[in-house]
């Protein structure tokens, strides 16, 4: 029994290897997609200093910018854990070596453990590169913010796009040629509803009523009053515990539905590569 677990251990640490080397691999990459990400960021950002300007009146410019920053930075770092997920048929596809790690005789969640464990790390990492600079380059003062329930808030978070982003990852599985754009879609969809850039009130009914099942809106609420308000830790379980069910139940239900994908997709002949 140890020594199974031992072995099912090395196999999930092999695949954070495996995307360090990736990334290792691809750092030209890695940089545009971080350049990139901070000018997005900070052109997010740009927009509470210019209503100021837009509306005519007195506005507190910087707290808008507080507010778009922190939805900047928390969905940059869930969509993030998404596309790592969901990209991993792609990424497999692209080494070709789809067929040889879905046909390896380890179990679905061992992969699956691997390829999350390094999608929380490299997602914070990532994240926490944008924030210095944004910080720096806004000069946000954190020091009433409690950034420590900030990122219990976030890990929180993870365990929902975790089964989510495991959900999309069936999208190319099933569909080889254009399954990873499909996966746009979902987050397109969770973005719309879940805050990132104004509160859910002002959306109509129905989209409301979507937001309150997206995990995504209670890891900005939480996270905002965390660093905004400065809200202690234990007040912040409201948005926790939300989040920490909709991981129970999606990561569940997500290795499930792959599980049916993956034998559907190895009797079909759909595990080849592309590119």
């Amino acid at each position: 029994m140890i020594t199974s677990a031992s072995q099912q251990l090395r196999a999930s640490y092999a695949f954070i290897e495996r995307n360090a080397y990736l990334v290792k691999r691809y750092w030209s990459w890695e940089l545009v997609w971080l350049a990139y990400s901070i000018a997005n960021s900070l052109s997010v950002s740009y927009i509470g200093l210019g209503m100021e300007r837009i509306a005519g009146q007195t506005i507190d410019g910087r707290q808008l910018v507080l507010y778009l920053v922190v939805g900047t930075l928390v969905w940059r770092y869930l969509s993030l854990i998404f596309y790592w997920i969901t990209d991993v048929i792609a990424l497999e596809r692209w080494e070709g070596t789809i067929e040889y790690t879905l046909m390896a005789p380890i179990h679905r969640l061992t992969h699956m453990a691997g390829q999350t464990a390094f999608a929380v790390t490299y997602s914070l990492l990532f994240t926490g590169v944008i924030l210095a600079v944004t910080v720096k380059l806004f000069q946000i003062d954190l020091s009433s913010a409690n950034l420590v329930g900030a990122t219990l808030v976030m890990l929180s978070g993870s365990l929902s796009f975790i089964g989510v982003g495991i959900v999309g990852s069936i999208l190319p599985l099933l569909f080889p040629e254009r399954g990873a754009q499909m996966t746009h879609v979902i987050i397109a969809l969770l973005l719309l509803v879940s805050g990132v850039y104004y509160p859910v009130e002002v959306l109509p009914q129905l989209l409301q009523k979507i937001a309150v099942v997206s995990p995504a809106t209670y890891v900005l609420e939480g996270t905002r009053s965390a660093l905004l308000d400065g809200l202690p830790t234990l007040q912040l379980w409201t948005f926790v515990r939300p989040a920490l069910i909709g991981g129970g139940i999606a990561i569940p239900i997500g290795l499930w539905i792959f599980g049916i994908a993956e034998r559907y997709a190895k009797k079909t002949g759909k595990l080849h590569r592309n590119g």
